[in-house]
């Protein structure tokens, strides 16, 4: 057999999935979506044609003649799920699968009304990075192929169905039911399959932009993302025109696991960025900077993850200097720098890990994330950047996105490229050591600002009041997370800056952490109710870490008492890093 993804049943020797289109009604009493989906292939197929799936039950399987297929959905698997083998008749253009999703599947979370902004009408959401999209439809679940796709979903009336993807028709409704129709013209990776379920309503930004949301949450939102038309124009400037017609964003329930994901069309962002100050929009300067870097071109497999989010931590820093200038983006940076050595600490007994070319076989890529391929991938560019210049690095960069634009490579079509561009200059910075070394050089690229030399003057005393009171979100993470201090300067800190109740959840995270290694327990019902409300998991990994090594016992009952609550990705890492 020939796979080319460690995390796929994907064979080069079979057909390959060119769309598909699904037809699904979800069922919330019992959570499952019950659907059908039709794949079409690139050319005309037969023999076998193996698939991915995970948790799905497959009713039937016929060929584009009607005919039914035999097939054999084979055990499960540790981080593949089960191989779906279909044996095609000759000459076959599509096959339609009939199945049912399990109540379990790793991609979707059913939340009860309970759980949402408005307390009334439950709210389904999907995640299907990494390899999750198999948990939802059956197909070549690797981004290395590239599909595009229609969806037909019905729901109860009284919610909406927004799915990442260019809504297509009137909204048609049958007694108690609701159906609506997408269509995605542009081929994504699986991976980018992305819809959800809710009492949603939407106010436009910009012609091309709209942000949806629960009722109680949308003029919120409507303020926070007010911006994003600057952004995306500042970033046409830089990269090229938006391939993708609409940057709409959703605001997603507290127990999305992550800032953002960059869905094309549909980005799906955490409620935790709705601070009201605007102080924490970096993170939809991330997830538009993908359309270009991760969504137009995409790392082939997740070995090769530093492609999509190096490029994109790259990408966003150069937006942020477009809109907010230079020491904010250097003042991002830094802050960078900071998370990456916690992320190589982490790592430090699977050192590994910290290659920007990994190799996963046998390595779940959810156990594999960490902030490596982000920001050391950002100051690798960087380093190119600093030697051929600011205005070389940018036209190749461009260059780069047109060569490769709609398609999937892997860090030698990278290589090869820059090569091409700029002989030698590989070799003179080192790029072996970046890609397949481990660790970061100690001639990576370090970020330099007038604000970020006042943030390190500070060091880890109580600031002046003078100078702190004028800090931004970025520059109180700096400061916090510069080292451990005296419980007594912790609660004199607190005493001064009620950073116990702050509600900007960037410093409030960074202080409950620091205040539990410091010793300085008063935070433990503040960290608690963090847990309870919040399950983005950059900030479950440093409070349920600090509170494990404070009260191991306490952490694991927190855990017990919310686990429930948790995106099932999130869940596993908590888990994981709970060991129960």
């Amino acid at each position: 057999m020939a796979r080319r993804d460690p995390h796929s049943y994907a064979d080069d020797t079979q057909a390959e999935t060119e769309s598909f289109h699904l037809v699904g009604r979800l069922d919330f009493a019992n959570r499952i979506l019950r659907a059908e989906v039709t794949l079409r292939f690139r050319d005309l197929a037969s023999g076998t044609l193996d698939l991915d799936t995970r948790d799905l039950a497959i009713e039937t399987i016929r060929d584009d003649a009607g005919r039914v297929l035999p097939f054999t959905l084979h055990p499960a698997e540790p981080i593949f799920g089960s191989r779906l083998e279909v044996e095609l008749s000759g000459g076959t253009r599509a096959i339609s699968i009939r199945y049912r999703t399990s109540p379990d599947a790793s991609a979707l979370q059913w939340l009860a009304p309970a759980q949402t902004a408005g307390g009334k009408l439950p709210f389904l959401f999907s995640q299907c990075q990494a390899i999750h999209a198999r948990s939802v439809i059956p197909l070549q679940d690797t981004p290395r192929l590239r599909v595009t796709y229609t969806a037909e979903l019905t729901v109860p009336k009284a919610l909406r169905v927004v799915v990442a993807a260019a809504a297509v028709g009137s909204r048609r409704t049958e007694g108690e039911l609701a159906t609506e129709r997408y269509e995605m013209p542009q081929p994504i990776p699986p991976y980018l399959f992305a819809f959800a379920v809710g009492d949603l309503v939407s106010q436009a930004l910009s012609p091309r932009s709209a942000v949806w949301a629960e009722p109680s949450v949308l003029a919120k939102a409507a303020y926070e993302f007010a911006g994003v038309e600057a952004m995306i124009v500042a970033a046409e400037k830089l990269f090229g025109p938006y391939d993708w017609e609409r940057f709409d964003i959703l605001t997603m329930p507290p127990s999305f696991p992550y800032g953002g994901m960059e869905n094309p069309r549909l980005t799906f962002l955490t409620p935790t960025l709705l601070a009201g100050d605007r102080s924490l929009v970096g993170v939809v300067a991330h997830e538009l900077a993908h359309s270009w870097t991760g969504n137009l071109v995409t790392n082939a497999n997740a070995e090769h993850f530093w492609l999509n989010e190096g490029f994109t931590v790259f990408a966003e820093s150069r937006i942020l200097e477009a809109t907010d200038g230079p020491d904010v983006a250097q003042l991002d940076a830094a802050l960078g720098r900071k998370e990456l050595d916690q992320a190589l600490a982490r790592f430090a007994t699977r050192p590994a890990l910290t290659k920007l070319r990994t190799h996963l076989a046998g390595i779940d890529p959810d156990d594999a994330f960490s902030q490596v391929p982000y920001e050391k991938g950002y100051f690798f560019l960087r380093a190119l950047e600093e030697t051929i210049g600011r205005e070389a690095f940018e036209r190749w960069l461009q260059s780069y996105i047109a060569a490769f634009r709609f398609g999937a490579i892997v860090t030698e079509d990278f290589l090869a490229h820059f090569e091409a561009a700029h002989p030698g200059v590989l070799a003179k910075v080192g790029a072996s050591r970046w890609i397949d070394g481990e660790g970061l050089p100690a001639d990576a690229p370090v970020p330099r600002s007038e604000k970020l030399d006042a943030v390190q003057a500070a060091g880890v005393a109580v600031p002046d009041p003078s100078l702190a009171r004028t800090w931004s979100p970025v520059e109180w993470q700096l400061y916090l997370e510069a080292g451990t201090r005296p419980i007594e300067v912790c609660k004199q800190l607190d005493a001064t800056y009620q950073l116990t109740n702050s509600t900007n959840y960037e410093v409030l995270v960074s202080w409950l952490a620091l205040a539990l290694r410091c010793g300085y327990l008063d935070v433990i019902p503040r960290v608690e109710e963090v847990l309870a409300s919040v399950g983005r998991m950059k900030y479950l990994r440093p409070l349920y870490t600090a509170l494990r090594d404070v009260d191991r016992v306490r952490a694991t009952s927190v855990f017990a008492a919310n686990r429930a609550s948790y995106h099932p990705i999130g869940r596993q890492m908590v888990a994981g890093l709970l060991g129960v």
